[in-house]
């Protein structure tokens, strides 16, 4: 039988609203935040926008992940075509002749802006620059980027280079998580490859910049602008203390004033409009099952780690968490055993359901247990057999 308990869990959080939702005048943005896999923020997010140089970190990820197979190292280097040398728009500034190490291209692409990095790299690993934007769109496919298609390594403006917000959140995430020992690259602020790259080529990224009386730590990852994409980010921030990480990614913005306004308020709004909160500590009792055939009656349901939640920062109603399980459960039961879930209801958000497991062993019981509930199984068929004689 369905069993439901009202949880200890109730008892562990503030109350709470959802918080107000940010108007964005970007025409493209996706907010994530990272610790909870919770998204904050979704405006037209899996639209296929033209991504500008935030293509290119899909560019890095399969440089990421080709060193990481071990197919180059730091100090491979490749060679510059005259493609790469005349390539237009943002530079690393390299030269027919030169051969720039992987370090440094990495350096390029990301605080550089590099186009001709971006050829260089993707003639190094693909043969020619249309063989790797087959590779970057098959690859995109495979790690569930359904809106995106590429044209060219470097984000340059074509009819065939799209992605969405969405997308662009899920490859920064990944760089994030999957390179943990690449990605700090993404908060470096300047490079100049051979002294060749003048004062304004150094990383765009207004995060970076800024000051927030060590409320968080901006660390990544790109920026771009075309006249047809606007202007662009995809930022991440780290709040401090608690290390909670959030992604965003804003595109279609009227200017790059405007770009570094808006990427600042909605980090500032993300860390100060959710609070990352213990729900149920794990391993505390929240409920208890009841057991038949065992030796013991009961048996307590707990989670097995902290269960943390960002709430919205505005109080009015409560948290509910309520504890369900099929029941009375049948001995013997292990320790750790799954035995019914959590649900936690929010308002206004969607309601999270966790596993609860048993707290401790309960062994089947003896042989005098058996006895007696054999026995009340017996009595109670006879009395129901004899209440149903005498009724008829």
């Amino acid at each position: 039988m369905l069993k439901r308990a009202l949880a200890a869990a109730a008892l562990l959080a503030s109350t709470a609203l959802p918080a107000a939702a940010f108007e964005t005048a970007a025409r493209h943005a996706w907010v994530y935040d990272l610790t909870t896999q919770t998204v904050l923020l979704d405006k037209n997010a899996d639209e296929p926008m033209p991504p500008a140089s935030m293509s290119k970190l899909m560019t890095l990820n399969l440089l990421f992940e080709a060193i990481k197979r071990g197919d180059v190292s730091m100090e491979t280097t490749f060679p510059v075509s005259e493609k790469a040398w005349r390539m237009g728009g943002s530079k690393m500034f390299v030269k027919p002749g030169d051969r720039p190490t992987v370090e440094e291209l990495i350096h390029g692409i990301i605080i550089n802006s590099g186009n001709d990095a971006c050829v260089v790299v993707a003639e190094g690993l693909a043969g020619s620059e249309e063989n790797f934007a087959r590779q970057m769109t098959m690859r995109a496919e495979q790690l569930g980027m359904t809106g995106s298609h590429f044209a060219n390594a470097s984000g340059w403006p074509d009819p065939g280079q799209v992605m969405t917000a969405h997308d662009l959140g899920l490859i920064a995430t990944r760089l994030i998580t999957e390179f943990p020992d690449l990605y700090p690259f993404f908060a470096m602020s300047g490079f100049n490859y051979q002294g060749r790259v003048p004062a304004n080529g150094n990383n765009r990224n207004p995060l970076l910049r800024v000051s927030n009386e060590g409320d968080w730590t901006a660390d990544g990852l790109k920026t771009g602008h075309t006249e047809e994409a606007g202007y662009g980010v995809v930022g991440s921030a780290i709040e401090n203390g608690n290390g909670r990480r959030v992604v965003l990614v804003l595109a279609g913005l009227s200017s790059d004033t405007a770009r570094a306004q808006e990427s600042e308020a909605i980090v500032n709004w993300a860390f100060r409009q959710f609070a990352l909160r213990t729900i149920a500590p794990g391993g505390q009792r929240l409920a208890e099952a009841e057991v038949h055939m065992g030796n013991a009656a009961s048996v307590g349901l707990v989670v097995e780690h902290d269960v943390k939640m960002l709430i919205p920062s505005l109080s009015q109603e409560g948290i509910t968490a309520e504890a369900i399980y099929d029941g009375p459960i049948a001995a013997p039961i292990a320790k750790g055993q799954a035995l019914g879930e959590l649900q936690i209801t929010i308002p206004g958000m969607d309601m999270v359901k966790v596993p609860l497991v048993a707290e401790a062993d309960v062994p089947m019981g003896g042989f005098a247990k058996r006895l007696e509930v054999a026995t009340d199984a017996l009595i109670g068929r006879f009395v129901g057999e004899a209440g149903a004689a005498e009724t008829n």
